[in-house]
């Protein structure tokens, strides 16, 4: 192994003449290299270079040690693989599929290494099961109380997550798929990095096996479309530098408190940003439209146990006009999103009308203590995910007598716009956020 010239390190050929004559098995090795370099993107490359008897060329570039840095990534290589001593899951032979049985890896489920492949992975190189695409569709958008997705991006479950630390990205990825699809014990030195940055935030594609798809947010768009049953059409995630702050409308219930603990607007931010109406019986669409343009158009109906001025309905009426004043023209490509709540106030007959004017199925929302609910609210959206952001099923009785008792007595402490505010989380993919961190309120 020398530095060769052109400041690159070499592992040069080796001569079979050298060798046992009598030991025909290659011999697998790894040789592991850490540079540390410097670099507005990477500190350090982690690469690893197999090598064998029968002879293998490796070049690795060695980073410039004058340039300043700000963030560890890591690319790890994996190396020619033997046949495994003793058969495994089928996610453990996915790389010995790949590399040794020349599988192509569109033809296998990068998620759980079945061969039964549905569709295409939007975000990754590689094939994807039925049940894994269902499971992808549900989680994909899910966020955690900490402002990060809910599961891994490239299987939408596991257990103990890597999250990625640039500042813009909220994605997280298991260990299972990191070393599966990386390289065997990558997940424990990406642990051991201050700052790692993640397979679809580093500057160059690929990283073992795993193969970021070139223009995946268009990808993952189609695959939405494509996949989802629901008729309700997704947007395209806009990259951090196209994005701008959100603008908001607000109709009855004012959720200023809730974006900005979110960081979508800043504290104090100019009228402008978000514009809030209690009564929009005189509005007309001149009116909207020179407000505008909105992104964001919520609504809601008076929480339990406080004074309506108007019958239920007329809240929801009154958002679906108004909704359609603030929607962008026919054939735009920006992203816009509403969302309207009903605090149990709306009759089952105007559920059913609210469904048919919106178009699109309710979501209960609970906040469960223990075997109990607390308060539950029905909501409309077309914001990404709400339609897997509920605490299970609730019975049609049990929200009727929650009604009937919030009713009689105060409201409870944590109000509708509560139990909502982390369905706005996925907005993250859309528009600017000012802060990187959530406050205690969440």
């Amino acid at each position: 192994m020398a530095l060769s010239p052109g400041g690159t390190l070499s592992v040069e050929t080796l001569d079979r003449s050298d060798s046992d004559p009598l030991d025909e098995e290659p011999w697998q090795a790894t040789c592991e290299i850490r540079l540390a370099g410097r670099g507005p993107l990477a500190t350090f490359f982690l690469c690893t270079c197999p090598f064998s008897w029968r002879g293998l060329h490796v070049v690795v570039p060695v980073l410039e040690p004058d340039t300043e840095h700000s963030m560890d990534v890591i690319l790890v290589g994996s190396s020619e693989l033997s046949a495994p001593a003793s058969p495994g899951p089928r996610r453990d032979l996915l790389a010995y599929e790949v590399k040794v049985n020349q599988r192509d890896i569109e033809d296998m489920c990068i998620c759980c290494g079945s061969f039964q492949v549905h569709t295409q992975h939007p975000l990754f190189e590689g094939g994807m099961c039925a049940p894994c695409k269902d499971k992808f569709l549900d989680c994909l958008f899910l966020y955690d109380d900490d402002g990060y997705q809910s599961y891994c991006s490239i299987c939408c479950a596991g257990e103990t997550l890597l999250i990625c630390e640039n500042p813009d990205c909220t994605r997280c990825y298991c260990f299972e798929c990191v070393d599966t699809l990386v390289g065997p014990g990558t997940s424990g030195k990406v642990q051991a990095m201050s700052n790692w940055v993640c397979f679809l935030c580093l500057p160059f594609p690929r990283s073992g096996l795993l193969h970021r798809r070139r223009k995946w947010r268009g990808w993952l768009k189609a695959f939405c479309d494509r996949e989802s049953e629901s008729p309700l059409e997704t947007y395209k995630t806009v990259p951090v530098w196209k994005r701008e702050p959100v603008r908001v409308l607000s109709l009855f219930g004012d959720i200023r408190r809730e974006l900005e603990s979110l960081g979508f607007l800043e504290s104090g931010s100019t009228p402008g940003t978000l514009k809030h109406l209690d009564d929009v019986t005189d509005v007309v669409r001149r009116d909207v439209e020179g407000w505008g343009p909105f992104d964001l158009v919520y609504g809601s109906t008076p929480a339990l146990g406080h004074a309506c001025d108007h019958p239920p309905a007329w809240y929801l009426f009154q958002f679906h006009r108004v909704l359609q004043y603030a929607r962008p023209r026919p054939g735009s490509q920006q992203p816009f999103f509403w969302m309207f709540v009903d605090n149990l106030v709306l009759s089952q007959e105007d559920q059913t009308v609210a469904t048919r004017f919106l178009e699109a199925d309710p979501v209960t929302i609970q906040d469960v203590c223990g075997r109990a609910v607390q308060n539950a609210v029905h909501v409309w959206s077309n914001i990404p995910a709400v339609r897997s952001r509920h605490s299970g099923p609730a019975s049609r009785e049990e929200l009727t007598l929650l009604a009937q008792d919030r009713q009689r007595t105060k409201p409870p402490a944590q109000g509708p716009t509560k139990l909502v505010k982390n369905c706005f989380l996925p907005l993250r993919e859309y528009f600017k956020y000012f802060s990187t961190e959530l406050t205690s309120s969440l």
